[in-house]
């Protein structure tokens, strides 16, 4: 079963486009998600978040919206709301006497790949219609590594990607979507061990230093935490805020000026009762994590492409195994 879809609730589908794409994270109830939003790098591109914070009216979201493209790409979350209000999704607005349209509510973040294969190709609205009927058809998640949103992402030196990653907290699942495109390393260049999983095989160093950085170092790391537990818009909030410190142990730099890190937490449960500090204390340790591990999940996972060196094509050991002291 593929990570995300450990939390119950949740449907994902990807477009990949080659050299960027979309990835649409949408609720199964037509009812919505619970979301809230924490926003850390210095270059975010995003829609709909100040709409999540916990003193607004808005508690409840159809889809979260990951794209390439640059701000361009923020155009797919248009496609998203056109395809879920024909789905019948979206809040319904009263007219005097009639009824009145549903307004799907559609949040979004997008990576900058411009410079990754065409910088002229870049996500619309109708990849981001097509992200969704992926999703709403069941048609499956298409894996990690080189796929939807993360199809141009960079990862430092290194080719990025979408990667997931999930893990229980007490009674309840945590889930992580993440498009890992930082401008930071991923690879402790005196060790060769991955940041975020230093038990995985080392790179070769001399590999290592060859590769070059991509043209920009405009990048960004975008994201979905993910639950059942009955969290409140508050308590997603929170999730999504500690989820960032998933990145920090992942990426060395994170948050810099250059980088829009942006994650998005939700909830399917069906009311949004609260859970206690202690669940929550557990359930956000579950998030750090699991951010953590989906953007090893991410790297490790990547495939070769576009000029673009791989973590797998430049281990000591290609079968991924732990060198011997």
């Amino acid at each position: 079963m593929d990570p995300l879809l450990d939390v119950p609730g949740l449907l994902l589908g990807h477009v990949s486009l080659g050299d960027t794409g979309v990835t649409a994270v949408v609720a199964e109830s037509g009812s919505g998600m619970v979301a809230g939003v924490d926003v850390r790098g210095g270059g975010p591109g995003t829609r709909e978040t100040d709409l999540l914070a916990p003193h607004n009216t808005v508690e409840r979201v159809h889809a979260i919206i990951l794209s390439g493209g640059s701000a361009f790409g923020l155009a797919a979350a248009d496609g998203a709301m056109v395809e879920l209000e024909r789905a019948g999704r979206g809040f319904p607005v009263l007219g005097e006497g009639r009824p009145g349209p549903r307004v799907p509510i559609v949040p979004a973040a997008v990576i900058f790949d411009l410079f990754v294969g065409d910088p002229g190709h870049r996500p619309t609205a109708a990849d981001g219609a097509a992200a969704v009927r992926a999703a709403l058809s069941g048609g499956g998640s298409g894996g990690s590594g080189s796929v939807g949103a993360g199809c141009g992402a960079t990862a430092g030196v290194l080719r990025g990607g979408v990667g997931q990653a999930s893990r229980r907290a007490g009674e309840y699942v945590v889930s992580a979507l993440v498009v890992a495109n930082p401008v930071g390393e991923v690879i402790d260049p005196v060790s060769g061990l991955l940041w975020g999983d230093p038990t995985r095989a080392p790179v070769d160093l001399a590999r290592l230093s060859e590769l070059a950085h991509p043209a920009s170092t405009l990048n960004t790391t975008i994201g979905v935490v993910a639950t059942d537990a009955p969290v409140t818009v508050a308590q997603a909030t929170r999730l999504a805020m500690v989820g960032h410190d998933g990145i920090a142990r992942a990426v060395r730099p994170a948050h810099s000026p250059l980088d829009g890190d942006t994650l998005f937490a939700v909830s399917t449960a069906e009311k949004a009762a609260g859970v206690g500090v202690p669940e929550l204390h557990e359930l956000s340790a579950a998030a750090a994590e699991v951010v953590q591990a989906a953007l090893v999940d991410a790297v490790t996972a990547a495939a070769p492409g576009h000029g673009l060196g791989t973590w797998t094509e430049i281990l000591v050991d290609p079968a991924g195994r732990r060198s011997s002291p």
